[in-house]
């Protein structure tokens, strides 16, 4: 049993969105991951609980991650060390590393938590686990114990985080919540594979749901089908007992324009969404896999079937590019 820090408030809620659901014509129901903490919620804190576990056990002073400009995993990471009192070390990547990050969303929280930012270049961040490597070494020469994250957290241990929250929702059916029933389908933003690997090991493991529909928001589904193999092998190489994944499908039909940028009838969508649940979706991760949501309904592939959303978080996102909203009302 891999040691977990306890950072989160658990369990997060399944909510069924009734106006919503009816709106789409399905059955759905939310796991508000988005509820799993204060500032730092989200889907990485689950991750974090593992990886913030093992940097303490080998005595770590500083943790080094990587992310976009606006990155929700090392938003989190910041300030989870912050609260752990261990420094962090954030490598962002920017269209131009020179204009210096933004006084905004999560940029804004890191910079609040005192994390070190350093911004590099798109073509230096392809090289991400190199640079995070070279600042580890400098660290240790200068005598400091730094503990290495990947992106998102998205390595076997990480996922190990979403296999228990399949274990979550296994038990909360269990005692008759959201229809007490097995989801046929399981749908979530996908940003770095992570969150994918996990929950469909976990989904399989504890009949939660027959398919996770992993929503890409960047990189192809090829790249991420690759990816998440690699996951999942690692996870099960720290966990024997997980076996087959459940029917895992990689969707990049809502990806949009690209990473962080919206189409307007997705922005219309996070609109509506919020009008008729109340539920805050993001631009970047959450709002793009629920369009992918709406359009599987509008198809009728979600006819006769449960379908539970896992809402990852991500508001900081939205809240940094309110501007682009100027179209949607």
């Amino acid at each position: 049993m891999r040691k977990r820090l306890a950072l989160s408030h658990l369990p997060t809620p399944i909510q069924r969105p009734r106006r919503l659901a009816e709106a789409l014509g399905v059955d759905l129901y939310v796991k508000r991951d988005d509820m799993t903490a204060g500032a730092e919620a989200g889907n990485k804190i689950r991750k974090l609980e593992y990886l913030l576990a093992a940097a303490q056990e080998e005595g770590a002073d500083c943790v080094i991650t990587c992310g976009g400009l606006q990155s929700n995993h090392a938003r989190a990471t910041a300030l989870l060390c912050a609260s752990l009192g261990l420094r962090s070390l954030l490598f962002l990547r920017a269209a131009d590393p020179s204009a210096g990050a933004p006084l905004a969303g999560n940029a804004l929280l890191d910079r609040l938590a005192g994390a070190e930012i350093r911004l590099i270049s798109l073509e230096a961040y392809r090289g991400r686990d190199a640079v995070m490597a070279e600042a580890a070494a400098e660290i240790r020469a200068a005598g400091g114990r730094p503990y290495v994250i990947p992106e998102g957290g998205s390595n076997g241990l990480g996922a190990l985080g979403y296999v228990r929250a399949m274990e979550e929702i296994r038990k909360q059916l269990d005692l008759g919540l959201a229809g007490g029933k097995p989801f046929d389908v399981l749908v979530h933003a996908c940003g770095s594979g992570g969150t994918a690997a996990g929950a469909a090991l976990g989904a399989a493991r504890y009949e939660v749901a027959g398919e996770v529909r992993a929503m890409a928001v960047r990189e192809d589904k090829a790249t991420f089908a690759r990816v998440a193999v690699e996951i999942m092998d690692d996870a099960r190489s720290l966990d024997p007992r997980l076996g087959a994944p459940a029917h895992l499908v990689i969707d990049d039909s809502a990806r949009g324009p690209a990473y962080g940028v919206s189409t307007p009838e997705q922005r219309a969508r996070i609109v509506k969404a919020a009008r008729l649940s109340g539920l805050v979706l993001d631009p970047v991760y959450t709002g793009k896999a629920f369009c992918g949501l709406w359009d599987m309904a509008e198809r009728g592939e979600l006819s006769g079937k449960r379908v539970l959303f896992l809402h990852t978080g991500g508001l900081p996102g939205l809240l940094a590019q309110g501007a682009d909203f100027a179209d949607a009302f």
